[in-house]
């Protein structure tokens, strides 16, 4: 599989992906026991370490170490944290001209304490909440052939009024949308406003957990019939199991797609695993993979990132990531 690149003096949308939502570095604490004990008291970690974070600049970055042409909206303070994310970002290629920069306001910023498979997450919103519609510009809509929004419910209040309609405007510009919600902090899940979006999204991308907390349903199989029958797309993350998607455009029937597994000792930290599974899966869509393809793409994506801390030290290139999906 390879990613298409626009022919020069085309008329081809020259953004493959347009990534809209969190920026925001992650203080990331690895070890085996990472649970602050008050009282004053020290703890031995293993490591800390400030990385890329934010869903949305995970995805970003990951979808363009595998080759697509990457631009991320999303808005940031204008101090040290957010100086950081931009040069970070800059360094991955990815495209920050919408990256709105709020004077005065401090970038938000995330303390994730991680043991393995699990982890605990302290996010101080900052200037995260301050992105609204009306800071993406329509002419950046039209260059991008998928338009992917993460961390909707960070969002809500200032973005969220004006998602559906600019979600509206990528597709009848003809890219694909996509969605994935990340955790609501207020555990409502659904409104009128969200159903709204939804209706706009081609793609949604929950984990297990959420995904029944969205439709209301008491297990995965009938989360997936309810979101389906909504005509959406979905792509159900569930971590070392893999991915369940259907494509509720064309037919509502499941695929389960197994994880590959990496060698003993490889895995270090699965912060940022799902963003690196939204890239790989983008990306294989936009590569002309159908859905099961492009979820297994996603999975392989996400298993390598977990070699590394952090969402964004490990994630790989397009090659590798093909040559694990193919063998699993």
């Amino acid at each position: 599989m390879t990613i298409p690149s626009s022919p020069a003096g085309s008329l081809t949308p020259s953004l493959d992906l347009l990534v809209v939502g969190d920026c925001n570095p992650d203080v990331l604490v690895l070890g085996g026991d990472v649970t602050p004990a008050f009282g004053q008291q020290e703890k031995i970690v293993d490591s800390i370490a400030l990385v890329v974070g934010g869903s949305a600049a995970i995805t970003a970055v990951a979808a363009a170490r595998l080759g697509l042409r990457v631009g991320l909206a999303a808005a940031v303070g204008d101090d040290p944290a957010g100086e950081f994310m931009l040069a970070q970002l800059a360094t991955a290629g990815v495209d920050c001209a919408a990256v709105v920069v709020r004077r005065g306001v401090a970038t938000g910023m995330t303390v994730a304490l991680s043991r393995g498979s699990d982890r605990a997450i302290l996010t101080a919103l900052g200037a995260m909440p301050t992105l609204t519609a009306s800071d993406i510009d329509a002419a950046l809509l039209s260059r991008a052939r998928h338009v992917h929004v993460s961390s909707y419910f960070l969002l809500e209040r200032t973005l969220g009024p004006g998602l559906a309609a600019l979600l509206a405007a990528a597709r009848r510009g003809g890219a694909r949308t996509s969605l994935d919600t990340n955790w609501d902090p207020a555990e409502l899940w659904t409104d009128d406003q969200l159903r709204g979006v939804l209706a706009q999204v081609d793609l949604l991308l929950p984990n297990e957990t959420e995904a029944m907390l969205l439709s209301g349903q008491p297990d995965l199989a009938r989360a997936v019939a309810a979101l389906t029958a909504m005509g959406l797309g979905v792509a159900v993350k569930r971590g070392a199991q893999g991915a369940l998607c259907a494509d509720g455009a064309r037919s509502t029937e499941p695929a389960r797609v197994p994880a590959p597994e990496l060698p003993d000792g490889q895995v270090i930290d699965a912060t940022g695993a799902g963003d690196c599974f939204n890239a790989g899966l983008i990306a294989g869509l936009l590569g002309g993979l159908d859905l099961p393809m492009a979820t297994r793409l996603g999975c392989a994506v996400a298993t390598l990132s977990t070699r590394g801390a952090g969402g964004t030290a490990a994630t790989p290139g397009l090659a590798e990531a093909l040559k694990l999906a193919e063998a699993g």
